[in-house]
């Protein structure tokens, strides 16, 4: 199968394009941890960490002591009332206090607590039912029962449950008789009014309050508003990368020496005959560019080019990298001499497998195959510790332990340090925070702001070029 050579015009605008995202070099490593912002010594420390893991070494008492004081003042700042990680005071409000987590415990399900409450309540006392009902004083206690259940007041749906039964018994309504057995036995009941007690105990009006501050509640209207706002925002970011791809298969196309032309399909869906593991990889491709093969059948066929995703922010990119680099896994399972079938907004396209062979993770045309377009302001001083990273370290039982820990001027048990010291070296489920840097080095260098995508598909250089 002939293979089409890759246009030099498109090695030269991904080889030019600016990177303003990019990470700087990793600092050499100190033994001043004071001296740097713990969340910088922390991801040297991790670094080192990294290294010598991968060397088949291990790792001193010096670079654990390194670790311990970097993780320490990362916690000191992030309990700080003022100025601190609200998220992370939740979590250690929850470990010192039983009421909050008993509270957190029975808050996590009180969703499927109310559905299955209004679910029973409706069995005996939905609107149109009360309709039909003969008017008296159970129709009366069951038009409250819904009222209560409508205005989530569990104690008094449970004291009206009470007076609900007697009332059925006496008019021989077997149906309402148990409903309200079963509603007044309900474990969800019981939940729910134990919930709305714990509502007022002031250390569980504290944890809300902290994690009110983190944004809206999800469901809110404000949180589906923002919600919306963000989806706006990436569709926006998307179309402008389509756009610029629709500039660059124009111009290729004018250039094209052996007339085959370019075009740019968006949403492109995965092939479900790919032979690879789909679980969890990225099945969906917002923007791709496509270059038509030389072929005798009637159906063209085409090599990928270029994989566009665009995402609102580099912390949104950061987390879906693992998706992405599973991915392009799946692509890279395909036949050589097969062609595939991919849905796309603009009809199906039939690719052939050895153009999607390339895309294997490890292989060095991914950096040339593959970009994340961004509309969010570069950092001036870009974080070497990524936010999943910070938040995984925080959220380790040891750290938050250790935080409960401090109380004014006490040094800490630092014993609860050493049992996230522990996983670091050897759990499996902190391999990307061993491997972090090196993620959110290649994921940043796999981005570029849309508007400089646009600025170097027409022929105009940026500062920052690769």
């Amino acid at each position: 199968m002939q293979r089409v050579q890759p246009s030099s015009l498109l090695q030269d605008i991904l080889r030019t394009v600016r990177r303003r995202y990019r990470l700087p070099a990793m600092p050499a490593a100190s033994s001043r941890t004071q001296s740097e912002n713990p969340s910088t010594a922390l991801a040297i420390v991790l670094e080192q960490v990294r290294v010598l893991l991968e060397a088949g070494d291990t790792p001193d008492d010096a670079l654990k002591r390194r670790f311990f004081d970097a993780l320490d003042r990362l916690i000191r700042e992030a309990v700080q009332p003022t100025r601190g990680d609200t998220a992370f005071q939740a979590m250690v409000l929850r470990h010192q206090t039983a009421a909050v987590r008993e509270y957190a415990s029975l808050a996590a399900h009180a969703n499927q607590d109310r559905r299955e409450v209004h679910a029973a309540v409706n069995t005996v006392a939905h609107p149109t039912k009360l309709q039909r009902m003969p008017t008296g004083a159970l129709r009366a206690a069951l038009t409250q029962l819904q009222a209560f259940a409508a205005a989530e007041d569990w104690h008094a749906l449970c004291v009206c449950a009470e007076q609900v039964l007697p009332l059925a018994q006496a008019e021989a309504d077997s149906a309402v008789t148990r409903g309200m057995d079963r509603l007044s036995g309900s474990p969800a009941l019981g939940r729910l009014r134990r919930l709305s007690v714990l509502v007022s105990d002031p250390l569980v009006q504290r944890y809300r309050s902290l994690w009110d501050q983190q944004g809206p509640r999800a469901g809110s209207a404000v949180a589906m508003e923002q919600g919306a706002a963000s989806q706006q925002r990436g569709a926006a970011v998307e179309a402008r990368a389509a756009q610029a791809l629709e500039v660059l298969a124009q111009r290729l196309n004018a250039q094209a020496e052996n007339k085959i032309p370019y075009r740019v399909v968006t949403s492109m869906r995965a092939s479900p005959s790919l032979p690879g593991n789909a679980d969890y990889a990225k099945s969906e491709w917002d923007a791709v560019l496509l270059q038509q093969t030389p072929s005798d059948g009637d159906t063209p066929t085409f090599d990928v080019c270029l994989l566009i995703e665009a995402k609102a922010s580099v912390d949104a990119a950061t987390t879906d990298l693992p998706r992405l680099l599973r991915g392009l896994r799946l692509l890279a399972s395909a036949q050589a001499e097969t062609t595939y079938a991919f849905d796309t907004h603009q009809g199906r396209v039939q690719l052939r497998g050895s153009s999607l062979k390339r895309f294997a993770a490890e292989d060095t045309h991914v950096a040339g195959s593959v970009l994340y377009c961004c509309d969010a302001v570069a950092d001036a001083y870009p974080k070497l510790l990524s936010t999943a990273t910070r938040m995984q370290l925080l959220s380790a039982p040891g750290s938050v332990a250790y935080a409960s820990s401090l109380a004014g001027a006490a040094p800490g048990d630092r014993q609860s340090l050493a049992s996230v010291w522990e996983q670091l070296l050897t759990s499996a489920r902190w391999d990307t925070v061993r491997r972090q840097y090196p993620l959110l080095r290649q994921v940043r260098d796999l981005m570029v702001h849309v508007d400089d995508l646009f600025m170097a598909v027409n022929g105009q250089s940026g500062s920052d070029a690769a």
